[in-house]
Order: C-alpha cells, then sequence, then structure tokens
C-alpha cells in the first residue's frame, strides 16, 4: 500500500511529530509499503534528512516561537495537490499539537475526500481542547480534577482550587507550558507567563498520586502504564529525552484497579468521539481514587513514546502497531466506499 506520513507542522511540539514520522515511515516500510514523508509546511523529505531525524531523537528542548513563525502554515492546504500524490491510498497524520492535532488538518483531509489514520476532525478538535474535554468527561460520570479558566485573579484561584496548582494551556501538549505552582509567589508568577501564550489558561486542582496511563488500539485498551517522571511532574524533557522517566508496562497495581482504569480509558475514548487510536492519562491519588487527566487523539509515535510500549507489553511490535492503524484507516475507506 502507498502512505504518505505527514508530519513536522508548525506547533511547537514539531520536533515531537518529525521524531514520530521518521519512526512510521521506517516501521511501515518494514511491513511492506511504499511509503512517502512529508513535513507539512516543507513538503516531501528526502532519505537523508530521514535517516538523520532518525538519530537525532528529539532536542531537548521545543523549537523557539521565532523559528516557528519562519514557517509558512499556508502550505498546509496544499498537502494533498503535492505530485505524485494521486496514487497514495493512506494519509498517515503523525502531527502533534497545533493545526495537526486540533481537526485542522483532518477537516482539509475529509475536503479532499482522502483516507487517513486516526479520529476525524470533530474527535481531534474536542480532545484538543483540555477544558472541552474535562465537560464531556464530567457529563460521562468520568472523575477529572476541578478547574478554573482565565481571567481568574490568584486569590479566586487559591480560594476555590487550593495550592499547590497546576496552571496549563487549554491546547497544549506534550507538558509544554505547564506549571505546578507550589505556593503564591509561583502561581502569581506562573499567571504572568501564562498571559504571553496565546491560549485559554486552565487552573486545576492537584492531586498528588501515580501516574498512570492506558492506551486505545481499536476499541480496545491496552496494558496500563506507570510513569515515574525524574521531575516532580512528567514534563517534556521527561517525556523525550532518555533516562528522564521510568515507564513501567505492565504498571504493579492490582488487577481490579487495572481494570477500572480500561473501562474509563474506554468511555473517555467514547465521550470524546475519537477512533483508531487514543491515549488517556490518569492520577490514581493516595485513596486510590483515579483522576482523569486529558486524552490525546494523536499520541506520540516516538521510540520513547508511552503508546509503543503499551502496545509492546501487548505483544505488538512497533511495526505491527503502525501496520494497524493503516488498516484501520483502509478498512473504515472500503465500507464507506461500499455503502
Amino acid at each position: 500500500m502507498k502512505v504518505a506520513v505527514l508530519m513536522g507542522g508548525t506547533s511547537d511540539e514539531r520536533e515531537v511529530s518529525l521524531s514520530s514520522g521518521a519512526g512510521i515511515a521506517r516501521a511501515l516500510r518494514e511491513r511492506g509499503h511504499e511509503v512517502v514523508t512529508v513535513d507539512t509546511v516543507r513538503g516531501i523529505i528526502g532519505a537523508e534528512e530521514e535517516r538523520k531525524l532518525l538519530e537525532s531523537g528529539v532536542d531537548p528542548d521545543p523549537p523557539s516561537r521565532h523559528e516557528l513563525e519562519m514557517l509558512d502554515p499556508g502550505q498546509q492546504v496544499a498537502i494533498t495537490r503535492q505530485p505524485g500524490f494521486t496514487d497514495i491510498e493512506v494519509f498517515f497524520v503523525a502531527l502533534h499539537g497545533g493545526s495537526g492535532e486540533d481537526g485542522t488538518i483532518q477537516a482539509l483531509l475529509e475536503a479532499a475526500g482522502v483516507t487517513y489514520t486516526g479520529s476525524d476532525r470533530l474527535g481531534c478538535s474536542l480532545a484538543m481542547d483540555k477544558e472541552v474535554t474535562k465537560r464531556l468527561l464530567r457529563q460521562a460520570g468520568i472523575l477529572t480534577p476541578d478547574w478554573l479558566t482565565e481571567p481568574q485573579d490568584a486569590d479566586e484561584v487559591q480560594r476555590a482550587l487550593g495550592l499547590p496548582v497546576i496552571v496549563k494551556a487549554a491546547s497544549g501538549g506534550s507538558s509544554l507550558r505547564l506549571i505546578l505552582a507550589h505556593d503564591r509567589g509561583e502561581l502569581d508568577a506562573a499567571i504572568v507567563e501564562s498571559r504571553g501564550w496565546d491560549d485559554v489558561v486552565l487552573f486545576e486542582r492537584y492531586h498528588k498520586g501515580r501516574e498512570l496511563t492506558v492506551g486505545i488500539l481499536g476499541d480496545e485498551a491496552l496494558a496500563v502504564g506507570e510513569i515515574v517522571p525524574a521531575h516532580e511532574i512528567f514534563d517534556y524533557e521527561c517525556k523525550y529525552q532518555p533516562g528522564m522517566a521510568e515507564e513501567i508496562f505492565p504498571a504493579d497495581i492490582p488487577s481490579d484497579l487495572a481494570q477500572r482504569l480500561q473501562r474509563l480509558a474506554i468511555q473517555a475514548h467514547r465521550a470524546l468521539r475519537l477512533r483508531d487510536f487514543s491515549r488517556i492519562d490518569f492520577i490514581v491519588d493516595g485513596d486510590g481514587v483515579p483522576w482523569c487527566l486529558e486524552a490525546n487523539a494523536v499520541p506520540g509515535m516516538t521510540p520513547n513514546s508511552l503508546l509503543p510500549k503499551a502496545a509492546r507489553a501487548a505483544g505488538i511490535s512497533f511495526p505491527e502497531l503502525c501496520d494497524r492503524l493503516v488498516g484501520l484507516a483502509r478498512t473504515r475507506s472500503v465500507a464507506h466506499s461500499t455503502r
């Protein structure tokens, strides 16, 4: 099958996406697919650049605002009109954050009438907005930490949510634009910093506990994993730099808790109208209560990413995981065309 892997993009998760896309391309070739890799703002990626991306991994720091401003998001409109794209059978979306995960790219692909992997524009947009996600989780009866949105002053945040408190961008990913404010001074500083994020700011009650995650493949939950970061929270460096977090699959937790988390993850996946795959993140507090933090419609697919590790724990290799995602998209396309 001929597959185009869409990667890069213009979000602050660009480096993660390039690493994900290069790994996916190699995996799909191992499964016998013909693969074209495409940076959605720069065009087709050559073999030498792919090799460098595989070797370099994810940089310790995300791209700067200046670097992102140098990219032209208008180029993304022409993705499906690139020379040689007429015979692409499946577009594999390996874009994280921004227009690659908020439903924008998905809408363009749907308008072009092509087949692509993962959630559609609605599911992506619902999962990308953390406040919308939290409202839908509560509507589905899934516990999620209390929150406030801006504009708020520090007094109101402290009174309603206490300290420490999480301050994060409503559409952020990869733990970028996320701060754990321990005291009033840190909260004041976080509020000032958040004014430059150009996003809705979410203040969320902090629940101390074990960080657990559940990957979804198809309509089934994979093994529960536990994340033990080197830092106090699972930040960008801990997520993508080797040795900065211990990620245990399957998690060493009681079977009844694992089954409960898997059920909740499936509920969240369905409540947010996600499809094919996702990753649902939880904190389980000291009383054993699971709090759903967020859903990832296009979870990371780098060598250090959580979904591939969950799949491996279920006996699914990375090439097989990527192949299955292409197969799910293709099957959906064939079913639609025969209606």
